[in-house]
């Protein structure tokens, strides 16, 4: 593996170790104060700026050092996380973002907004209030610090003395084993962003702790490299924990530094008396593996365990019961271990990988269908080793698709950043909310709904919450609130954007659709009509353009983007009360739940997800509408019926609604049109393949799969068949026929 590979790794490293970030400020920011949360916080950081250290991003490595500071502060309890504190720690992570992409992309990020950012980091660092908040009265514990700094010149007097939190005499005693620790760190621990009193700092919270400075190898002034290492240390520590936890503050460090851990001389002889169990069985956890990976900058083998403990502990003797409980530690420690353990794989990869799963499927359809044609009874061996066949194959690639389903919280992550910046474009105060960011959905669904998502946040940021004098005026919290949700239902993703602002102006919306000519001052449009007017293309209700609206190139992105993966968008206001904009996506762009129907003699798949019902229209209950529409009465209501066959351009003339099959669809506005087929041939599951990858765009058709006979169907797009039934038809020659 070069070096372009490694650090290639470690941006992907950064990408997690953000989001890890963001969602731990977020709790924070919604009132979290788990100790753990702010651990998780801060070794997002501090894992960025030690990989960044070992590949000389000095931009990166010197704000996240300033970052992880004052985030070492709220871990420390010096620093309460108020909601200005966050605010300045949530614009920090957007930084350190842009720094990533920067130095991945070769790009630089505004040297005045980090500079900014610094400062008020510093300030939060050193005790000052941040901006719009009040000044605050030093912590005792802070206090205490101060006090019990050393006086000497040096800062290094080679005496015992315990960290911050630990000693007081209101605190229990820590109970468990003693360790020594020596730790001399080498120049590239420096050299890397690493710092000796942080890495110390940490340990201290593990239990009592002393420690003593060797200062011996200090040159004289003259002859000093001020980015050599010249100091070690010798530490003691009465912890509860194990061996592997007090390594674990090193492991970010331990390439750059000699380090010895072992027990305390009367805790290695306690360890050989019988009937005294202990914390964890050692040797054990030395063979299980880490699920967690080690960051890019260290890909070189660990510093070994010193081989002075191995004997202590292989020759330790105790009871059935100890032995019972180590046994039960080490199994719950493994399954953790092993349960989350991951491993990176190209992408690529996955992808060929479904595709020849794909093949499989189509080969074992064609293969069961050959031999059913050729075995009437259908009980033959062979026959019922295809049947099990199908089973396994559908198994398999259920479990490939797997794979590629990913939680959608990355992207629902990135719309809080976009809430902010926005927000503060506008002047107003907004709150982002997300429910269910662990639904699962394909990968290429997730990559391609981040783009109509941007822009949804955005209008609704702009356009949809008021301003906060407007809020108060009609009795609202000043405080916006956008609502994210993501769902299954039906084989299908639903992701809802809910905003409690002032709803749609359809008088507005109405009045700016006739100033653009895009309907008639006489139109009689439905409320459902006129909100869909926003998805025109440029349309805006903008007063003038700005950085965030007003040319008219949002929605109907959106529109486009969703119908493109094969979904659909509905619009639900309520004047005063807000909007709700509902994606209708499928879970996977590679198979497809389908009805197989017959029209005009082709074969079409219908996907399953948009059918409601199938059923046999009765003469009685057509009705005629105008001279060319037609209508269906399905308990005491009229849905408009569509000759599919006729929209495609597969005969001139309508069919007999009668000696056909009706499929009644939802479409994309909600409401529900009659798709009439000659026949229907049954459900399957396709594999979908791209009908523009391999041919050309045809409207109406949404793409293609192969048949268990080997012949080629075309799957059917409802949506845009819907439209051109309402009016908005696809052209002659653009049709199906035309194209071949």
């Amino acid at each position: 593996m070069d070096m372009n590979e490694i650090k290639e790794i470690f941006f992907q490293e950064c990408e997690e170790q953000l989001a890890e970030l963001e969602s731990g400020l977020l709790k924070l920011n919604d009132g979290d104060r788990d100790p753990e949360t702010v651990n998780a916080v801060f070794r997002a950081v501090h894992s960025i700026k030690g990989g960044a250290g070992a590949f000389g991003l000095d931009d990166l490595v010197s704000f996240a050092h300033v970052f992880e500071t004052t985030l070492d502060c709220v871990r420390s309890n010096k620093l309460e996380p108020s909601q200005d504190v966050l605010k300045v720690m949530l614009k920090s992570a957007d930084v350190l973002a842009d720094l990533v992409s920067a130095s991945r992309d070769g790009g630089s990020v505004e040297e005045s907004r980090t500079r900014t950012l610094v400062k008020e980091l510093e300030a939060l660092a050193n005790g000052e209030a941040p901006p719009a908040a009040h000044a605050e009265a030093p912590k005792p514990a802070a206090a205490k610090a101060e006090a019990a700094k050393p006086t000497d010149d040096s800062g290094f007097e080679p005496v015992p003395f315990t960290f911050e939190g630990f000693g007081d005499d209101e605190e229990p005693a820590v109970q468990g084993s003693t360790y020594e620790i020596s730790f001399k760190p080498r120049r590239e621990l420096y050299s890397k962003g690493n710092e000796a009193a942080l890495l110390l700092r940490d340990l201290s919270r593990l239990g009592e702790m002393s420690i003593n400075c060797d200062m011996d190898a200090l040159p004289d002034l003259d002859k000093m490299d001020p980015e050599d290492s010249y100091f070690s240390w010798k530490v003691s520590i009465k912890t509860s924990k194990s061996e592997d936890d007090i390594r674990s503050v090193f492991e970010f460090a331990e390439w750059d530094c000699d380090l010895e851990v072992k027990l305390a001389a009367a805790d290695a002889r306690d360890e050989e008396l019988p009937m005294v169990p202990v914390p964890f069985d050692l040797s054990a956890l030395d063979e299980t593996p880490i699920a967690e990976e080690k960051p890019a900058s260290a890909p070189v083998a660990a510093v070994s365990k010193p081989a002075s403990a191995a004997p202590a502990r292989a020759e330790k003797k105790e009871s059935p019961a100890a032995a019972a409980a180590a046994a039960a530690q080490n199994n719950a420690a493994a399954a953790a271990a092993a349960a989350g353990q991951t491993i990176r794989v190209d992408l690529d990869r996955v992808d060929r990988l479904i595709n020849l799963v794909g093949e499989l499927v189509i080969n074992q359809a064609m293969l069961s269908q050959s031999v059913v044609e050729n075995d009437a009874t259908g009980t033959s061996a062979v026959n019922m080793g295809l049947e099990e066949l199908q089973q396994l194959t559908r198994e398999i690639q259920d479990s490939v698709m797997a794979i590629r389903a990913q939680p959608v919280k990355p992207v629902f992550q990135r719309m809080s950043r976009i809430v902010r910046e926005v927000a503060d474009m506008v002047g107003k105060s907004i709150r982002l909310v997300t429910e269910g960011e662990n639904t699962e959905v394909d990968k290429t669904v997730i990559d391609k709904i981040a783009e109509p998502l941007t822009h949804m946040i955005r209008n609704a940021v702009d356009h949809g919450i008021e301003s906060p004098e407007k809020r108060e005026a009609a009795g609202k919290d000043p405080e916006g609130t956008i609502k994210l949700t993501a769902k299954h239902r039906s084989g299908r993703i639903l992701i809802e954007l809910q905003d409690d602002g002032g709803g749609i102006n359809r008088e507005r919306v109405r009045q700016k659709a006739i100033d653009n000519d895009l309907i008639s001052p006489d139109a009689n449009l439905s409320d459902e009509e006129i909100d869909n007017l926003i998805f025109a293309p440029g349309f805006s209700t903008a007063d003038a353009i700005s950085d965030i609206s007003g040319r008219g190139v949002g929605m109907d992105v959106v529109k486009r983007s969703i119908q493109a993966l094969g979904g659909r968008i509905s619009i639900s206001s309520r004047p005063g009360l807000g909007s709700t904009f509902t994606m209708s996506l499928p879970l996977t762009l590679a198979v497809l739940d389908g009805m197989v129907v017959t029209v005009a003699g082709q074969t079409l798949v219908v996907p399953l997800t948009a059918i409601v019902e199938t059923l046999q229209p009765e003469a009685s209950a057509i009705h005629s509408f105008g001279a060319t529409q037609r209508l269906i009465s399905i308990r005491n209501s009229f849905c408009p019926l569509v000759d599919v066959g006729r929209i495609l351009n597969f005969r001139a003339t309508q069919a007999n609604p009668v000696e056909g099959v009706a499929l009644l669809v939802e479409s994309e506005g909600g409401g529900q049109r009659a798709l009439m087929v000659d026949a229907i041939q049954g459900q399957r599951q396709v594999v979908i393949k791209s009908l523009e990858a391999n041919y050309t765009h045809v409207p109406g058709i949404a793409a293609a799969t192969i048949l268990g006979d080997g012949r080629v169907a075309l799957i059917l797009d409802v949506d845009a068949v819907v439209a051109a039934s309402r009016g908005q038809s696809m052209k002659p020659e653009m049709s199906l026929a035309a194209t071949g």
